[in-house]
């Protein structure tokens, strides 16, 4: 067998759905992870510099800032390692290995591995919606000032006036209602938002949720292709030896 003929057949065989979801999973976490992280320590900056002069009112905020912050350091090794885990899956049920090998017998091991991968799989597929859904808060509420800035700087599109025009961190839960000022508004909100540290961490933010999509198409491409794999073993494997 020639070297053109070997690398022919190992590419007819390569499990491109686990090689592209392997590729957006790495891709997608990094860009939730960093891009998150950054987010979170420009939020801290903000709150602590134009929406409250009172540590005991962030305080709390800034804990779970740090705590999710570690978390994130723990989803990236997690995920950079399982996506590392079910690629090796998905080459070793693929029809190349079958060529180059021949036939094998599939154990009763291979198998409660593979179903172990499908449940586990889609147990992260749910997890990691809500984590979707969550990274959309933030996105939410820098759109909405940013959107009071827009309607602060052209007066003419809104009818209210610019001094009633406000963003409260405390309407969010982001501070506690007794948290001073608590909320900015006119034209030193304008002023906010045209800060170089607000534009960045609401990007940030939503690059972050880019991310997170990405990340839940990935699982969502795995699942399948890990729901795949398990048939491809039940079906073509003939034995029960571990």
């Amino acid at each position: 067998m020639g070297l053109l003929e070997c690398c022919a057949r190992c590419l007819v065989g390569a499990p491109f759905a686990s090689l592209v979801a392997t590729g957006l999973c790495f891709f997608g976490v990094a860009l939730f992870c960093g891009c998150g992280h950054e987010a979170l320590t420009g939020t801290e900056k903000l709150i602590e510099t134009y929406f409250s002069k009172n540590y005991q009112d962030y305080e709390y905020l800034i804990n779970v800032i740090h705590a999710f912050q570690y978390v994130i350091y723990g989803t990236a090794s997690f995920f950079f390692l399982y996506g590392a885990l079910l690629l090796a899956e998905g080459f070793y049920t693929t029809g190349a290995v079958r060529q180059i090998f021949g036939d094998y017998k599939t154990t009763i091991c291979g198998k409660g591995l593979s179903a172990t991968f499908v449940g586990i799989t889609y147990a992260l597929t749910v997890v990691w919606l809500l984590v979707f859904a969550c990274s959309a808060v933030p996105v939410y509420i820098y759109f909405n000032t940013w959107t009071t800035c827009q309607s602060i700087a052209f007066p003419s599109k809104t009818s209210a006036s610019i001094g009633s025009l406000c963003a409260d961190a405390r309407m969010y839960g982001v501070l506690p209602w007794n948290a001073f000022p608590g909320k900015v508004c006119g034209s030193n909100l304008l002023s906010i938002c045209k800060t170089a540290e607000f534009q960045m961490t609401f990007h940030l933010f939503i690059a972050a949720f880019v991310g997170a999509a990405a990340t839940l198409v990935s699982l969502l491409t795995f699942m399948i292709a890990a729901t795949y794999n398990f048939a491809v073993l039940k079906l073509m494997g003939r034995g029960t030896k571990f």
